[in-house]
C-alpha cells in the first residue's frame, strides 16, 4: 500500500509539474493533454528512481512528511525535464 500511495503522489505532481513547465516555457509546451501525459511518464519514472535510491521511502510502515515532500518534489521535477526534452527536441525538427 506504501508503495502505491509514493506512486499516485509522483504521478499526480508530475502531471502538475509537466503542466507547470509548459506553462512557464510557453515555446516548449505541448498542449495541455501531452504536457499532462508526459508530465505523468516523467513524474513516475522520476519518482520511481528516486525511491530506487532511497529518497522519498522511507522502507517502513505509514507515509511521513520527508517521503512525500520528495515524492512531490521528484514528480515535479521529472515531469517538468521530460517536457523540456520533449518540447527541445520538437522545436530543434522545427514541427
Amino acid at each position: 500500500m506504501q508503495h502505491t500511495i509514493n506512486l499516485v503522489i509522483q504521478l499526480l505532481s508530475g502531471a502538475l509539474g509537466g503542466n507547470l513547465a509548459g506553462g512557464l516555457f510557453r515555446k516548449l509546451s505541448l498542449g495541455t493533454v501531452l504536457n499532462s501525459i508526459l508530465g505523468i511518464v516523467g513524474g513516475g519514472l522520476c519518482g520511481q528512481f528516486l525511491n530506487a535510491v532511497g529518497f522519498g521511502d522511507t522502507g517502513g510502515p505509514g507515509t511521513d512528511v520527508w517521503s512525500v515532500i520528495a515524492n512531490i518534489l521528484g514528480g515535479a521535477v521529472g515531469g517538468g525535464v521530460l517536457i523540456a526534452i520533449v518540447g527541445a527536441i520538437k522545436k530543434a525538427f522545427g514541427r
